[in-house]
């Protein structure tokens, strides 16, 4: 899709705020020229997604690309409210292991690169946010149950999948995943990729801005515009928790952040 928006917009910096796993659809944020030096602020908002939990086997992967590793069918046990209150109670939890197939890094290489070599990987558990995960009912036929998931930057939804099924003392899997929506933004509103493959022009391009305005704004003067348009540090009347998008006569210059009293430039947009 990179490629594909480079080909579309005739622009070589085309980047991204987070992909997809191969087996997933839904919505990809790319961003071109300099919104690209924006790219990790994007990438922190919160997600939501539509997936499907197939109990009765574990995964490799914890996902359908996987192999399976363990099978248990005690999940046709579980009543509908049993597997709800596990939903809940994986939901809840302030940490989860992250699939051993993922791009968590152990020893400075990434995890899929040593399970694919066969290594055992031992990730610890971190911390995540999961505002909501809510399903049903379960399809008894298949053994699948949708799912939708409200979630903070690098949680991961087949890791939910998993959970849910040794909380049940059984055995699942994510047999699918959509990505409904990044912060603002949602899928609907994308423009498809067949659409930007078909060279029919370039395809719309939201306003600078738009990356941040989760962030809040902090609007300087010319001599402070000027200053850190240039990478320096400014002064400000307040102080602002955490990146803060600097404005300059209403045109974004910057993303700073409070060091030692004043403004520092974590990236410069300013031309």
């Amino acid at each position: 899709m990179v490629a594909a928006a480079r080909r579309a917009l005739g622009e070589r910096r085309v980047g991204h705020a987070g992909t997809l796993d191969p087996a997933a659809t839904g919505l990809l944020i790319v961003l071109a020229g300099r919104a690209t030096r924006l790219a990790r602020f994007v990438a922190l908002l919160p997600k939501r997604y539509r997936g499907t939990i197939r109990f009765g086997s574990e995964t490799s992967t914890d996902d359908a690309a996987g192999e399976p590793v363990a099978c248990d069918e005690r999940w046709r046990e579980r009543s509908d409210a049993e597997v709800a209150a596990a939903l809940a109670r994986v939901a809840a939890r302030p940490t989860q292991v992250p699939p051993r197939v993922s791009a968590k890094k152990v020893a400075g290489e990434r995890a899929y690169r040593r399970a694919r070599r066969g290594e055992a990987v031992d990730l610890a558990a971190v911390p995540v946010s999961i505002a909501l995960a809510a399903g049903g009912p379960l399809d008894r036929a298949s053994g699948e149950l949708v799912v939708d998931v409200a979630c903070g930057s690098g949680t991961y939804v087949r890791a939910i999948a998993r959970d849910v099924g040794r909380e049940l003392g059984s055995t699942a899997h994510l047999a699918t995943l959509r990505r409904l929506a990044i912060g603002p933004w949602r899928v609907e509103d994308a423009v498809p990729p067949a659409a930007l493959e078909a060279g029919g022009g370039p395809p719309p391009l939201l306003p600078l801005p738009d990356a941040v305005r989760h962030l809040p704004a902090l609007e300087v003067d010319a001599a402070r515009a000027e200053a850190i348009a240039h990478g320096r540090k400014i002064e400000a009347e307040r102080r602002l928790e955490g990146p803060v998008a600097v404005f300059g006569a209403g045109r974004l210059l910057a993303v700073a952040e409070w060091r030692e009293g004043r403004y520092a430039p974590l990236v410069v947009v300013a031309p």
